[in-house]
């Protein structure tokens, strides 16, 4: 099954194809709509053949897509029919999760993404949970505040680090996490690593994207149980 993922971020939409490993890329930001965007994918991955789509976007999602808008992007997510507009199957899930599922080695995993905001997520026993950690109250502001990418430019380095330092145990306590993935732009700039935390690339969401349509069990009239639920 050849996997056309497309993981949305704040700054650019990546683009990766299972079997050549080929990536393409084009610009994102607040001028990005669904239309914008279905125009540059068709673009980029003319000549691309793919059975099924996997796509991460950058808000909350539920059954039928996303729920509210982007606060990054453009207006007229909620309710485009993603699966009408490439013309393949199409999972749909929030961009931590491709993350989280591409990195995650076992056990009970929390995902935090340092990017323009704080993304996070728990993957447990092929259960993937999106969470809205960002949200969280810290010293008089939010979490995805002092972690995002404007935080960190505002408070400075060191600062950035000691609320991570201290987000990440906490964290992990409070979701009796086995460990700690730390994704998105800025995981490269972390140095040391906080207590109890793996380093994870944005790679991870292609391999991510690629996990969501593995099959799990089999059935004997041909059908499959698929291996990961995302809620």
């Amino acid at each position: 099954m050849d996997v056309l993922v497309i993981d949305i971020g704040g700054s650019s939409v990546k683009l990766f194809l299972s079997s050549t490993r080929d990536v393409k890329r084009f610009a994102s930001g607040p001028e990005l709509t669904p239309q914008a965007f279905m125009a540059g994918v068709r673009e980029h991955i003319a000549g691309w053949r793919f059975d099924v789509v996997s796509v991460g976007f950058p808000g909350r999602i539920g059954p039928h897509g996303p729920t509210e808008e982007p606060g990054n992007l453009g207006n007229g997510w909620v309710g485009h029919d993603f699966q009408t507009a490439f013309g393949r199957p199409t999972l749909i899930v929030n961009d931590a999760i491709l993350q989280a599922l591409g990195g995650y080695a076992g056990g009970r995993m929390l995902f935090l993404g340092l990017g323009t905001g704080l993304g996070s997520a728990l993957v447990a026993n092929s259960i993937v949970v999106p969470l809205e950690l960002g949200g969280l109250p810290y010293r008089g502001a939010m979490l995805w505040g002092r972690l995002g990418r404007a935080g960190r430019e505002r408070y400075g380095h060191a600062a950035w680090m000691k609320v991570l330092d201290e987000a990440t145990v906490r964290l992990r306590n409070a979701v009796c996490a086995d460990y700690v993935l730390l994704g998105g732009g800025n995981a490269d700039l972390v140095d040391p690593l906080p207590e109890g935390a793996l380093r994870g690339g944005n790679e991870d969401a292609f391999t991510g994207g690629m996990r969501l349509w593995e099959d799990g069990v089999k059935h004997h009239d041909g059908s499959a149980t698929r291996m990961w639920s995302v809620l």
